[in-house]
């Protein structure tokens, strides 16, 4: 019989359960208005807490565990350690001793899981459908060595993690924050070897130190009652060992005086430009009732008049500003401010520091300001007001990760949100740690001369950054020390973008039955200019609004140099607004502009009571950003002229930049380039733009706006009547603009690729350090709408019901409607296939043949009804070696499954799986929003497809899967249509030509990657693409997209 709790050691508030066999604590704990699930937090006696959580709408359960240990505390010999644990653990289980079990469970159960290793933290976690919950919670070292080995690789060349690991080098040996923490072959395997360590010993001598229940915290979410959900937790974790460890802390700084006070010059591997200032905090985490630091950040960070950008902007000296603070481990924390700079900006490093440091001065003379306090605090309560659901998996990782803060249990939900207590006290104590004696500067320059001594003289160890580490000058320090504030830095003015309207009209609860919630938006507004779709949000009763606008204007994809000049406007809006809306971003409300090959883009979201405010901004500056009118605000300023060109040497070095891009980026981009009928690459986009000026510009951007067409949704807390004067606030402002003819509206198409054409395009990375390839292998199976499949007849005979689109010919609508019927059941079956081919994908190439760290898989659908199944994967090894591998698996994994061992029920396993997934709910307004708008930008209107697609996939059969694999999927398929893209790492070997043999015998997989013989030779027939052009030429275009469905039955006109 096991002992009864003590109450004496229980914490506060927590009671002994009826059957002591656990502690649950019995006051209210504090929500969110707009969260409908229950909570209940339980101490088992191991000392883990656990918070279980009952969500009768969930459609998905999740779990996540949280050790609160991570590679701060791996042995200075064994770096990466933490992480080599991380990914080992859920590969074999007692319950689940093959490999794969665990993922091929939570797979078939519409499921997934993940997990990550940070400074002091180990975080799994996993979804499945509601009713497998159960079965989920129960849950070869060399190998997955060799997969941190590839991580690692993956990440070689990643700015980010290569100034990351830069900093942690820099850091005092005296405190583990040094440490190597992602690991790779040399640290967990080689060097161990050398010096007689067992890292397979070490790591279970990790396990069983630090794996303790007592620093173990456990979240789960499911449709299951609380006590069903505390049940399970009880029998299946109390048994966890209890070492009675706390959390490890170090005590030491890990910045000290030897690290402070210098300049550390980086070269980045692609042309990056900035200046970072870093502070060293204490842990401000108990602190979490005051939050003080957010006050510091938001003001620091700020964007409007008075600001540090604002100023720095001014001079012509950066472009973007951030600042905020990053929990690193127990005891500290960094506060950095990095500024991204021009190149004169660049040269002036040191004026921006000391501009950065007159606002600290500035900060500290004004005092705490209330009136931006209760801003602060006003808009952090709304925040948690009108909190929305996230993905469970998001949320119960978000939630065990807050339970190891130490909140008050009752705030464990609130904590992070709302600020409880106002002390000015520790806010200016802040400010004063924000010192001109303890900071560090970290410059990123590709350019030598402002390097002090002309070059880099010292290489990072792990990731070979090139370095120069300087003191900061006397002359620097002298200015600090006799800081004035620049008249140009004050506060911010109050935010004239806060809500005040709340109301969202939600009918009072009755014992009337509410009609069920619209699948679909209406149309309310069609012209010749416009069409506006609305739906008044009916299901999340939120007071937030998403509005999404498209327009449209044939000429800006006329050519890759109106495409840049596209884009150039695009960033020049962006720009100009920085100082007018970023206070609206602090309200909650959010916009994005971005450029497409027919046109552009503008989104805005957040709380509707301001929205049609900043509406009107972004048009009015949409319509007079480099306009040839001498009544605009903005025009033939010298202000203007400099903007450009700032603005112009950003997108010239982010085109530049795409070919240092990682091959696992690259690979897809080429292929949809392949498939594309109209896109224009980087390179060509790059050349354009040298030759484009400011008067250029302004002749272009007036001519696009001329002729457009504009299309939008509306969806949210606005009624019918509002939508409608949006829109028409829209129309004048843009005026006096007209319409598009209809042949105008036509959306873009995709390339059809011939039967049995097996091509591959093959291209050299420019990073010549780079050790990564990727392969990006596209079977495209259909056509496009075209009719032609092989899976006509079989479409035919499975479908017993069709719907016609808007036209005046009925042949034309009969023949439309066929062709709809053949897209249904076409993208069922290869949404199938991809399902089933995804995890002994990920297995087989990355687990077992340990082909590289991304491997993955997925239904790949392009404009115009092309689909397709895609199998992406980086790797160091020769592409032409991962491509067999992938024909092997597919030929042998693949086909055994479908030809020799699936069963129907197997097979059904999978279908309910996928179907799960469609029917998966809209978590917030913003979910749902963008489902609509993607239908609509597709221009196939298609609302009703995922119960569509459910429908056909409930049909399909094993045979019709096998018939589509040996027609279509197979590498030897009779109608076999493939594309793939090799991004081929300079450090490999030229490629040798396609054999003129057959392929059909499989290669085994090699130990190392020195692939000899027929591993690195294209199989017989293989068409080599050297234009990619060219080759385009030669095929057929798909359809292009058309409404499924007669528009006027979603309208009200």
């Amino acid at each position: 019989m096991q002992q009864a709790f003590d109450i004496k050691t229980l914490p506060d508030g927590f009671e002994p359960s009826k059957d002591g066999t656990h502690a649950v604590f019995t006051r209210p704990i504090e929500t969110s208005p707009n969260d409908e699930r229950s909570y209940r937090l339980l101490r088992l006696r191991n000392d883990m807490e656990v918070l279980v959580m009952h969500d009768p709408k969930a459609d998905k359960a999740a779990a996540a565990m949280d050790v609160h240990v991570g590679h701060l505390s791996d042995p200075d010999n064994l770096q990466g350690l933490a992480h080599f644990l991380e990914h080992l653990l859920f590969l074999g289980t007692t319950k689940y001793p093959t490999d794969n079990d665990y993922k091929q469970y939570l797979s078939l159960h519409a499921g997934k899981s993940n997990a990550s290793t940070s400074l002091d933290h180990t975080t799994y976690h996993f979804e499945v459908g509601h009713e497998h919950l159960e079965g989920a919670l129960d849950s070869c070292t060399e190998r997955e060595i060799r997969a941190v080995n590839y991580e690692f690789k993956r990440n070689l060349q990643v700015d980010t993690r290569r100034l990351f690991q830069l900093g942690k080098h820099l850091s005092s040996r005296d405190h583990p924050y040094w440490h190597f923490g992602t690991g790779n072959l040399q640290t967990l395997q080689e060097d161990p070897k050398r010096e007689g360590i067992d890292s397979r010993e070490e790591l279970i001598q990790f396990y069983h130190t630090y794996y303790s229940s007592s620093i173990m915290r456990l979240v789960i979410l499911g449709q299951d009652s609380l006590d069903q959900l505390a049940g399970w937790v009880v029998d299946k974790f109390s048994d966890v060992r209890n070492l009675g460890i706390s959390p490890p802390a170090y005590f030491n700084p890990p910045l000290t005086s030897k690290e402070l006070l210098t300049t550390v010059f980086v070269k980045p591997i692609k042309d990056l430009r900035s200046l970072e200032i870093k502070f060293l905090l204490p842990d401000m985490t108990q602190y979490y009732t005051v939050q003080p630091i957010r006050y510091v950040t938001q003001l620091i960070g700020h964007e409007g008049k008075g600001s540090i950008l604002s100023l720095l902007k001014r001079q012509g000296w950066a472009n973007s500003l951030s600042a905020g603070s990053s929990s690193a481990g127990i005891g500290f924390e960094f506060f950095k401010i990095t500024v991204n700079l021009t190149k004169e900006g660049l040269l002036h490093h040191e004026d921006i520091t000391v501009i950065i440091f007159q606002y600290i001065q500035m900060l500290r003379q004004e005092g705490v300001k209330s009136y931006f306090w209760d801003e602060i605090t006003s808009l952090a309560s709304m925040r948690f007001r009108f909190k929305e659901m996230v993905p469970a998996s998001t949320y119960v990782t978000e939630v065990a990760r807050t339970l190891q803060k130490g909140y008050a249990p009752e705030w464990v939900l609130s904590g992070s949100d709302l600020i409880r207590t106002h002390e000015p006290n520790l806010v200016m104590n802040i400010l004063h740690k924000l010192s001109i004696h303890e900071w560090r500067s970290q410059v990123v320059t590709q350019d030598t001369t402002v390097v002090p001594g002309g070059m880099f003289t010292q290489v990072e160890r792990w990731y070979g950054v090139e370095y120069h580490v300087e003191q900061v000058s006397l002359e620097l320090m002298k200015r600090l020390e006799t800081l004035s504030v620049h008249p140009d830095l004050h506060m911010p003015a109050p935010n004239d973008y806060i809500p005040k309207n709340f109301d969202t009209g939600k009918p009072p609860t009755s014992t009337s039955i509410s009609p069920p919630p619209l699948t679909h938006p209406i149309l309310i507004k069609h012209t010749p200019l416009t069409r506006i779709w609305h739906k008044k949000d009916d299901t999340f009763w939120v007071p937030k609004v998403n509005l999404h606008f498209l327009f449209k204007s044939p000429i800006v994809s006329l050519s890759p140099s109106n495409q840049v000049k596209s884009a150039l406007y695009v960033e020049l809006i962006k720009d100009i607004l920085t100082e007018q809306v970023y206070e609206a971003g602090l309200a909650g409300l959010s916009y994005s502009l971005h450029c497409t090959i027919v046109g552009f883009i503008l989104s805005v979201e957040g709380y509707n009571d301001k929205v049609s405010l900043l509406v009107q901004k972004l048009v009015e500056t949409m319509k007079t950003t480099f306009s040839t009118d001498d009544n605009n605000n903005n025009n033939n300023s010298d202000e203007d002229e400099n903007r450009f060109w700032r603005v112009k040497d950003l997108l010239e070095r982010s085109l530049q930049d795409c070919q240092l891009n990682n091959p696992s980026i690259q690979a897809p981009y080429f292929m949809r380039y392949l498939n594309a009928e109209r896109m224009w690459t980087w390179l060509e986009r790059l050349e354009e733009l040298e030759s484009i000026t400011p008067e250029s510009l302004r002749r272009f951007c007036p001519e696009m706006l001329a002729r457009i067409h504009i299309e939008g949704l509306i969806h949210g807390n606005m009624d019918q009547g509002q939508v409608l004067q949006i829109s028409e606030m829209v129309e004048q402002i843009l005026a006096p603009t007209r319409p598009l003819i209809p042949s105008e509206l036509v959306s873009l198409r995709s390339f059809i690729v011939p039967e049995g054409c097996r091509a591959v395009y093959q291209r050299n990375m420019s990073d010549p350090s780079n050790l990564n390839s990727a392969v990006e292998y596209y079977i495209q199976i259909g056509g496009g709408g075209s009719g032609t499949s092989p899976l006509l007849p079989m479409a035919t005979t499975t479908t017993t019901t069709t719907t016609t689109m808007t036209t005046t010919s009925p042949v034309a609508a009969t023949a439309a409607a066929v062709v709809a019927v053949v897209q249904r059941t076409q993208r069922a079956l290869v949404q199938i296939m991809a399902q089933i081919i995804c995890e002994p994908c990920f297995n087989q190439l990355r687990t077992i043949e340990q082909l590289g760290y991304i491997v993955h898989s997925d239904f790949c659908p392009y404009s115009g009804g092309t689909l397709g199944v895609r199998i992406s994967v980086q790797s160091d090894r020769d592409p032409i070696y991962v491509e067999k591998r992938i024909e092997h698996f597919l030929r042998e994994r693949i086909g055994s499954l479908f030809l020799k061992t699936m069963t129907e029920t197997e097979f059904q396993k999978q279908v309910q799986s996928l179907i799960q997934k469609k029917l998966e709910k809209h978590k917030n307004l913003k979910q749902e929003s963008t489902a609509y708008w993607e239908q609509i930008k597709s221009g196939y209107y298609d609302f009703e497809e995922i119960q569509e697609d459910v429908q056909e996939m409930r049909k399909v059969t094993l045979e019709m899967m096998k018939t589509l694999f040996q027609d279509s999927v197979s590498p030897d398929a009779s109608y076999g249509k493939k594309l793939s893209v090799h991004i081929r790492s300079l450090k490999l070997p030229p490629p040798p030509p396609p054999l003129s043999l057959s392929s059909s015998s499989s290669s085994s997989p090699g130990t190392d990657n020195g692939e000899k013989g027929d591993d690195c030779v294209l199989r017989e027939g293989t068409v080599m693409i050297k234009d990619m052009v060219a080759f385009k030429a030669k095929l057929e275009l798909s359809r292009a997209p058309y409404p499924v469905i007669d528009l006027l039955r979603y309208s009200k006109l």
